[in-house]
């Protein structure tokens, strides 16, 4: 597993969770109750973090890119004609992958 994110409010993190799972990337949240030990470690160290396996950690990160960028992208829409956020890497409706992202995961 490969750190992909952090933020010192676990909303953030938690945010950024679901967006991958809304891309069927599975993630682990770490830290998520180390803020209690603020005052022994220091305050970034127990930041939550957001871990995911080696095989997703690209697109995880394009993921999160794309998230936290000023210019979002635009919308995609799928072959069977929905209309899907930047965020998700395959269609909601049919469940196929988003032709831009295999087309950056080639490039790779």
């Amino acid at each position: 597993m490969q750190k992909v994110y952090t933020d010192q409010t676990l909303l953030a993190v938690t945010n950024v969770q679901n967006l991958l799972a809304a891309s069927h990337i599975s993630a682990k949240i770490r830290n998520q109750f180390a803020a209690g030990g603020v005052g022994e470690i220091a305050s970034i160290d127990a930041w939550p973090e957001l871990w995911v396996d080696y095989p997703d950690v690209v697109l995880a990160k394009k993921i999160i890119s794309d998230y936290q960028s000023p210019n979002r992208g635009a919308d995609w829409l799928c072959n069977c004609g929905e209309k899907n956020g930047i965020a998700f890497a395959s269609c909601w409706a049919c469940q196929r992958d988003n032709p831009a992202l295999k087309a950056t995961m080639a490039d790779s």
